[in-house]
């Protein structure tokens, strides 16, 4: 395992080089979307209409903070459970995506489109909600604002702390750690 700094946009050479079990630790610009907003993108793609954003090079974070407090950019910002967005995801790898961060296993296609147009799938840690929230600079809603928490918005992250569970080669974290786990 090796850790790693990385700007946002991602580059097919970032995502190349990180393994399953890797610690990254993110900077820049990411998006925030969640099953609802995924449908929405998806079907922008599908009738040839224009995403709310670029999604070659980015990272979308699975999450529906909370309020923010007085001076604060965000709430509360813990992870959702992916699998919700599997049926949306490999479209937008295929479409330039690099990275999603939730918790929670992936489907065989989003595992094969990471594979196919080099992506990976990071693993957020569930319960710091808090403790994530700190590490993201700025948030504005720019698409769907009336979904809420769920609405896309543009954060801007400084060393926002993820861990990669599918890299590019294949290889699935929780599948490596319940051998590892069987073996003892």
């Amino acid at each position: 395992m090796a850790e790693y700094k990385l700007k946002t946009p991602l580059s097919d050479e970032d995502v190349s080089k990180l393994k399953s079990g890797d610690i990254v630790y993110l900077s820049g610009v990411m998006y925030t979307a969640r099953d609802a907003a995924h449908k929405r993108l998806v079907d922008l793609i599908i009738n040839g209409e224009e995403l709310p954003f670029d999604v070659k090079g980015t990272v979308i974070y699975y999450v529906g903070p909370t309020p923010p407090k007085p001076g604060n950019p965000i709430g509360s910002a813990g992870p959702t459970t992916s699998y919700r967005m599997d049926p949306y995801a490999p479209i937008l790898i295929e479409h330039g995506l690099k990275g999603m961060i939730g918790k929670g296993k992936r489907n065989e296609a989003v595992k094969d489109a990471c594979k196919k147009y080099k992506a990976v799938y990071f693993g957020a840690t569930g319960g710091a909600a808090a403790l994530i929230a700190k590490a993201i600079k700025k948030a504005e809603v720019i698409a769907y604002p009336e979904l809420g928490p769920e609405a896309v918005r543009r954060i801007e992250v400084e060393d926002f702390p993820v861990v990669v569970v599918n890299d590019t080669y294949g290889n699935d974290l929780y599948e490596e750690g319940r051998k590892l786990w069987e073996q003892k």
